[in-house]
């Protein structure tokens, strides 16, 4: 974290390659992030570039670089809700919904991914899980970054572990009736 700190502050003096590096440190991470939220690999790229270029700009606004982290995920955040919004506006209609692996899961009950049983949680359960298991954000830094109180994302948590603990009990018995 420390280090982080640091490459912070010399990104914020000019050192563009601090910035570089600090990037690919959370490339995964972001890109991840950008999945469970527009789900689609183009967007995912778009929001992560919009993301980069807007941090780069800003880098210099951001008070405390201890915070670069929560703060670069909520551009991306704020990204990938824009990529949204234009989305939901914009209707092909040759294009057909696309089919979940996630739905073969209920076909093949001996298949459980609890990753594609958390793409399937409703957005706002989704974020609050990815964030917190997969980015390893605290309660408080969520809550930050989502714009919302600590007892909000404790609530999110808490109703996306209980879906979450339903299907896990609900593909194990399907498994168990399946091997009868």
């Amino acid at each position: 974290m420390q280090n982080m700190a640091l490459e912070v502050k010399r990104a914020q003096q000019g050192d563009r390659e601090a910035f570089i590096r600090l990037l690919r440190k959370l490339e995964s991470e972001l890109y991840g992030l950008a999945k469970s939220i527009v789900r689609r690999d183009e967007d995912c790229a778009d929001a992560i570039q919009e993301t980069t270029l807007k941090a780069y700009k800003a880098l210099s606004t951001l008070q405390k670089p201890h915070f670069f982290k929560t703060w670069l995920i909520r551009i991306l955040i704020n990204e990938c809700n824009t990529l949204l919004r234009g989305r939901q506006r914009t209707v092909v209609m040759a294009e057909l919904p696309e089919t979940s692996a996630a739905s073969d899961y209920y076909a093949d009950s001996r298949k459980f991914d609890l990753r594609e049983a958390v793409d399937q949680l409703e957005d706002t359960l989704r974020v609050a899980i990815h964030l917190f298991y997969f980015q390893d954000l605290s309660i408080k830094q969520i809550a930050a970054v989502l714009d919302i109180t600590e007892g909000a994302v404790k609530a999110r948590l808490h109703r996306a572990r209980g879906i979450l603990a339903d299907r896990v009990t609900c593909a194990k018995e399907a498994n168990i009736a399946y091997e009868t």
